[in-house]
This record gives C-alpha cells, structure tokens and sequence, in this order.
C-alpha cells in the first residue's frame, strides 16, 4: 500500500483542517484515515459537516482529479450522532466513504471501523457504550443516562457491548492483512493513558488507563496488522509515545494535547517505519 495519512479529534478546528487540506493537496496520499472527533464541540449554529467539511473536500477532490486520496471517515464520542445522516449523505456522493461497522477492501488490504469508545465522565451518550460488561467506572455516566441526540433502544443501551459488536463485526474472518480505524485505544497501552494521576472517586483512585479492555483484547486474539486511535489527547504527552504494538499488532495514536495537527504518515508495507509529526 503506498502512503497514508492518518488525523483523529481536530473538534471542528479549522486551522487544523486547512493544515490538512494543504498536506493533502500538496503530497497526494493514496489514502486518509479521519478517527473521529471530527465535529465543534459545544454544537455549532451552522451544518459542519455540510457547509464546511463536504465543500472543502469536494473543493479537493476536484483539483487532484484522478489524484484523489481513498479518504476513510468514522465519527468519535464528542460528535453528535445527528451529523452522521450527513456523512453518510456525502459518502452516497463519492466525497469520503463513512465506514462505521462496515469493511471496505483498498489495494489488497481489509479496513475496517468502529465509532463506539466505553462510558465516560462526558453526557453525550453517542458514541459510547459497555465495554465488556454492565460496569461503569468510579466518575463515569453509564450509556443509560447522559445525553442522546439520537434516540436508541432502550434494549441498546442496557445491554450491547463492545465486545459484542466487535465479534459481530468480524466474526471468524482472517484480519491479519487488515487495519482497523477505531475512535478509542486499547486499555494499558502508550495510547490510552489520561491525566488523572492521584483522582480519588469514593476513597478509590481512579484508573488512568481508561482505554476499551474489548479493543485491547480483540487486538490480543485477532492480531491485525494496524489499528489506529485517538480519544484521549494527552496520552502520547505523558507516556512519551504516540504508539505501541501487541503482540503483531502496529498501534497508533493520531490524538494530540496541543494546538498542532498531528498527523500520522504510514505504510502497510511497512508499519515499523511510520512516523507522527506535528504541524
């Protein structure tokens, strides 16, 4: 596979965007990989997604022609879930291809996403779910309560996991010539790791790891070739690392705790040589 780029949580920012719209249109990637966390967040007055993210993109699109990169979208658990009808409504047009739940094949290799991160302190209530159980960690709000603007199932709420969508999602299929776009990181890895050294909920210390245990085993039993995930910005800042690898697996982080844009340029022939810059 030649090059790809890889940005996950620019929350609406549009210097961000613009950094990316110029690295796109200047170095002609075969491939983007947009992780979620895409959309302003407290909601913005105007369409996002339409007046700015689909015009610009067509605006791409119709300079490189031919040129044009595979671009891979998934949305992350600050984006309302309202916005998706309109991201799938770009995809319909050709401008990206929204691949939540699905698989899609490019050049030999299988891709795949995954939007859901576990319960967390925040109310949207989106994109979150169960991780592997019914258990919400000390500080969290459960995917029963918070905010939805979306309505759901209440059967969906209370019961489905991660776990369980991920198994549903690949079922017994080889993926180990597969990448997977995931919004949140694995658990106790250089990626899921938050600021919340000496938090005490209830006499108890808050875990800092609050990646997805369901991700972190998927990886450890799957293997694919690279997951990519973002989520929690500060975590590379404090581990000093933007990846890790389990077992087979390259993992790597596109989240950022800065005003930079951090972008991940990869590979898959070659997962060991991918890099993070900063821009």
């Amino acid at each position: 596979m030649p090059v790809c780029f890889f940005v996950s949580d620019i929350h609406g920012n549009e210097e961000r965007y613009e950094k990316l719209f110029n690295l796109i249109t200047e170095e002609k990637p075969h491939a983007v990989f947009l992780g979620g966390d895409l959309l302003p967040h407290p909601f913005s007055s105007k369409n996002f997604v339409k007046d700015y993210l689909t015009s610009h993109f067509n605006f791409i699109k119709e300079k490189l022609g031919a040129n044009y990169p595979r671009i891979f979208i998934i949305l992350g658990n600050d984006d309302a879930r309202s916005e998706e009808s309109n991201v799938k409504a770009a995809a319909e047009r050709g401008v990206w291809e929204y691949i939540h739940f699905r698989k899609v094949e490019y050049k030999g290799y299988k891709i795949f996403g995954y939007c859901f991160t576990p319960p967390s302190p925040f109310l949207l209530k989106d994109w979150e779910k169960y991780d592997v159980s019914r258990y919400t960690e000390a500080g969290c709000i459960s995917p029963e309560e918070g905010k939805r603007t979306v309505k759901i199932l209440e059967h969906e709420k209370k019961y489905s996991t991660i776990k369980k969508d991920l198994e549903q999602l690949v079922d017994n299929e080889d993926v180990s010539k597969a990448i997977f776009l995931f919004h949140g990181p694995p658990y106790q890895t250089n990626l899921d790791r938050a600021a919340l050294d000496g938090k005490i909920l209830d006499h108890i210390q808050v875990d800092v790891n609050v990646g997805s245990v369901a991700i972190r085993k998927f990886i450890e039993e799957k293997q694919p070739l690279i997951t990519l995930h973002g989520h929690i910005h500060e975590s590379a800042q404090i581990t000093g690392s933007w990846k890790d690898k389990i077992g087979n697996t390259f993992c790597f982080s596109a989240a950022h705790n800065g005003k930079e844009l951090a972008v991940v340029k990869f590979d898959a022939c070659k997962p060991e040589n991918a890099q993070r810059f900063l821009l």
